[in-house]
C-alpha cells in the first residue's frame, strides 16, 4: 500500500478474519485506523461467539480507533447532503477525510466522494 497510514472499512477486517493473505501483506507495517463505526459493526454482529468477539477485540487493539468529533460531524453532514451514502458509510468516509488518510474498502460506492482518497480492494 502506498503510504504508511490507512483507514479500513469493516469489509476489510472481515476479509482479514477469513484469512485473506494478500490483504494481510498489503497492510503489513501500515498504521491502521478504524472508525468507531467499524468497531460497533464488528462487535455488534448478531450471533457473534465469545471466541469471535475476543478475536475481534484483539484485532481492534492493533488499530487506532477514531471516535466522532466536531470535524468528522461537519464532513459527514456535507457527504450526506451530496451523496447517497448511508450514515455509517458517510461517517467512515468523513473520518478518512478528516484524518487525511486513504480509505481501503471493497465498496465501490466510496469512489464517488470527492476529497476522499479511496483505495478499492478487489479480493
Amino acid at each position: 500500500m502506498n503510504g504508511s497510514r490507512v483507514l479500513i472499512d469493516t469489509n476489510i477486517a472481515l476479509y482479514l478474519f477469513k484469512g485473506d493473505k494478500n490483504l494481510g501483506s498489503i497492510l503489513q507495517d501500515v498504521e491502521t485506523y478504524a472508525s468507531f463505526i467499524n468497531e460497533l459493526e464488528l462487535l455488534g454482529f448478531k450471533g457473534i461467539t465469545l471466541k469471535e468477539e475476543t478475536w475481534v477485540e484483539l484485532f481492534l487493539e492493533e488499530c487506532i480507533i477514531v471516535d466522532i468529533n466536531a470535524g468528522i460531524k461537519e464532513i459527514t453532514k456535507q457527504i450526506r447532503r451530496n451523496y447517497s451514502l448511508k450514515l455509517p458509510d458517510a461517517i467512515i468516509a468523513a473520518t478518512a477525510i478528516f484524518l487525511g488518510v486513504p480509505l481501503l474498502s471493497a465498496d465501490k460506492q466510496f469512489g464517488q466522494v470527492s476529497g476522499l482518497t479511496f483505495v478499492l480492494y478487489e479480493p
